[in-house]
């Protein structure tokens, strides 16, 4: 019989995607079997599947930290922000339009099938499900047609769990301000709660749990210090990378409005001899840097006029001179392209725009996009590499001769005649330890060794220890009900 439980949030940002992983890390620890679940998330840093599709890069750590490969059913609903106000809408891994915010509001009711399809599907021949909710339930303007929280858990059947966010402050309200605003429909799901991000010593707090306990009455799950390694594990936001040495070799990589796949950098802000530093808008690029990463986009050719914006296109230049490198990944190395093509407007507006004119290539947009993973060789020293790719648009030009990386026996990526400045598609390179030291190399640096896979399995270990030591996985456990999936689908 499978068992499901919900991790909810009072706010966003609490932990919740974190706390999965350890929860799932734990109980597989104990035997289970057990997979993640997302109703619906919101994020352009996405995770391909071996099936072509893709999902948030959270549910894919989750997926980690319980012995699986991700699959499309884990995050069923993918919404990837490509203005303001519309985002692109993946269902089941696959791309079905983009809708502005307020006809999304309207369609989602209409994802709920494909979101439980998904769900009963993934349960069949697990112990547990963990599922995780998204922002908040006390936002109660978004609860018509809701798939991501109450919504789901009312139409399931799955028992939740809410999680304040201590480090903000006023923890108490957060969560009896959530009891206070749901109606008692949704009110009844919720059978116990957990404080996150606790620093000092947490029997401080024994107060605080009694007073949320008798105006809820629900059951104290627990309070969970703050895990200060958490960042080593893959970070859901890109101003959640931070180095945490003082390495001599400096990355710099400009903050896009519409970032996407930045999880090229985890294993480089991770390692001792390298310091990686997000550019925020209005700041320069730093004049020190050895390395400029422009990073990947869902929207490139507004994010190259957002670059010009800042003054980065100056910087940039100026990089080159001081004889600093360049790489752009994905939509960066389209960037670093003469030209950008988007006749048929699918990233905006039709248009032809100037690249940086860094790379003597250029790019068409076309609307079949490539998902794939991807083994690969860095030519240089035919070290392997594994990563995968999630773009619209086909790259050619001259400086393609000068390809890097060899992506399944073809050559792939460009550079200039100095090899200075390099372009390719395949994000999560340097996730591979002698790829990443060998590219270090031809950097002039020599670095430490470091395995960095090792290290995000020893941190979900970590993380999973810290869970069993301080929630109540017992009583977490003991909340969690059977999932009673419909006959066609049992």
């Amino acid at each position: 019989m499978t068992k499901a439980i919900m991790i909810q949030g009072a706010g966003s940002n609490v932990g919740k995607s974190v706390l999965v992983a350890g929860i799932a890390r734990a109980c597989v620890k104990r035997g289970l079997s057990v997979a993640p679940f997302k109703p619906q998330n919101m994020s352009n840093n996405a995770a391909v599947t071996a099936d072509g599709g893709e999902i948030g890069r959270a549910q894919a750590l989750q997926a980690r930290a319980c012995g699986l490969a991700p699959q499309i059913d884990m995050n069923p609903v993918l919404l990837k922000p490509e203005t303001d106000t519309g985002a692109q809408i993946i269902v089941q891994g696959k791309r079905v339009g983009t809708l502005k915010a307020r006809d999304y509001g309207k369609h989602k009711a209409t994802l709920l099938p494909a979101v439980l399809e998904s769900f009963y599907k993934l349960s069949q021949g697990r112990d547990l499900v963990i599922v995780e909710g998204a922002g908040s339930p006390a936002e109660v303007n978004l609860r018509d047609g809701d798939i991501a929280n109450m919504g789901f858990a009312n139409a399931a059947k799955v028992p939740v769990a809410l999680i304040g966010d201590i480090d903000r402050g006023g923890v108490i309200a957060q969560l009896v301000g959530t009891h206070a605003v749901l109606p008692p429909d949704d009110r009844a799901w919720i059978k116990g709660f957990a404080i996150n991000k606790f620093r000092g010593d947490p029997t401080l707090f024994a107060d605080g749990m009694t007073a949320i306990a008798d105006h809820t009455g629900w059951h104290p799950l627990g309070i969970l210090p703050w895990f200060a390694d958490a960042w080593k594990l893959p970070a859901e936001d890109v101003m959640d990378i931070a180095s945490h040495g003082k390495g001599k070799f400096k990355v710099a990589v400009p903050r896009l409005n519409r970032i996407a796949n930045f999880d090229d950098l985890d294993p480089l802000s991770a390692t001792p001899d390298v310091s990686v530093e997000i550019i925020a808008e209005g700041r320069p690029l730093p004049g020190d840097a050895d390395l400029v990463i422009i990073p990947g986009s869902k929207s490139t050719i507004a994010d190259l006029a957002y670059f010009r914006a800042q003054g980065w296109d100056i910087d940039l230049m100026a990089h080159i001179r001081r004889g600093g490198r360049v790489l752009g990944i994905c939509g960066g190395y389209q960037m670093l392209g003469k030209h950008i093509i988007d006749d048929e407007g699918l990233e905006g507006p039709p248009s032809r725009v100037d690249g940086l004119g860094l790379l003597n290539v250029e790019t068409v947009m076309r609307p079949q996009k490539r998902l794939a993973l991807s083994d690969a060789t860095y030519l240089p020293t035919h070290d392997p590499v594994s990563g995968y790719e999630i773009h619209l648009g086909t790259t050619t030009g001259p400086d393609c001769e000068n390809a890097w990386l060899a992506v399944d026996g073809i050559p792939h990526g460009a550079a200039s005649a100095n090899g200075r400045i390099q372009g390719c598609y395949l994000h999560g390179l340097f996730a591979a330890d002698a790829f990443r030291g060998a590219y270090l190399r031809h950097c002039d640096i020599s670095i430490s060794d470091y395995r960095y896979d090792d290290m995000v399995d020893a941190t979900l270990d970590a993380l999973a220890a810290h869970v069993e030591q301080h929630l109540d996985l017992d009583a977490l456990l003991t909340i969690a009900a059977a999932i009673e999936a419909p006959a066609t689908m049992s």
